[in-house]
């Protein structure tokens, strides 16, 4: 989740990310920065399930699985650290590659990224950073949205997305990335709140004796 800087001429590199303080989160794209929006409640559960249930499937596998504050260089070629402009903090990620794991996080494509949208950055998770993963080759991309819907992305061979599988709460999301990977969508969200039905006292049928008591009053 994240909102752009200010000034939006400035171009910025991983060696200006990594001089700012510490209790600030910031992402790039192509040298433009965006800070990173605290996460709710609704998102916190979510993030939350879906990391269990990710990590006892890769338990014991060479796939490493982080939740948020996790970071991903994305280089354009082979140049340094301190020159790649973009940079990205997913919800989630999973990276089974260990060459591209380092102290500062991942270098290069994870095989899945998994971005929980909020009313405020749809958008951006759904349009700039679907072309980002796109074009950096993140294998399959999951979108979850606060209404219960996930929308799964896999990279095809022409190393584009095609047409993504949705799906709601009550159904199993089955990885094509990741064979025998199945995720049950009522454990990842949240029960939903019981709905409250509300009234105004104009539509309340006043009972035999208020309407006896309203008719000698008048």
């Amino acid at each position: 989740m994240a909102h752009p800087l200010a000034s939006p001429d400035a171009k910025y590199t991983y060696a200006d990310l990594s001089s700012w303080p510490d209790d600030e989160r910031w992402e790039l794209i192509e040298g433009k920065a965006y800070a990173m929006t605290t996460p709710n409640r609704w998102h916190s559960l979510v993030s939350t399930n879906l990391a269990r249930i990710l990590t006892n499937h890769f338990h014991g596998s060479p796939c490493e699985v982080h939740i948020g504050n996790f970071g991903i260089r994305l280089p354009k070629g082979q140049e340094k650290d301190e020159e790649v402009d973009t940079v990205v903090i997913p919800d989630l990620v999973v990276v089974c590659d260990q060459s591209k794991l380092d102290e500062r996080g991942c270098r290069g494509a994870p095989e899945l990224i998994v971005e929980i949208l909020s009313p405020s950055t749809a958008a951006h998770d759904q349009l700039r950073k679907l072309n980002l993963y796109e074009k950096h080759g993140v294998k399959e991309y999951w979108i979850i949205s606060p209404d219960g819907i996930l929308m799964s992305f896999t990279l095809k061979s022409g190393k584009r997305y095609g047409r993504p599988d949705i799906l709601d709460r009550t159904m199993k999301l089955k990885s094509r990335q990741f064979p025998g990977l199945g995720v049950d969508l009522d454990q990842v969200f949240p029960p939903e709140p019981p709905k409250v039905v509300r009234q105004s006292p104009a539509s309340y049928v006043a009972s035999p004796a208020a309407q006896k008591s309203h008719r000698k009053r008048t």
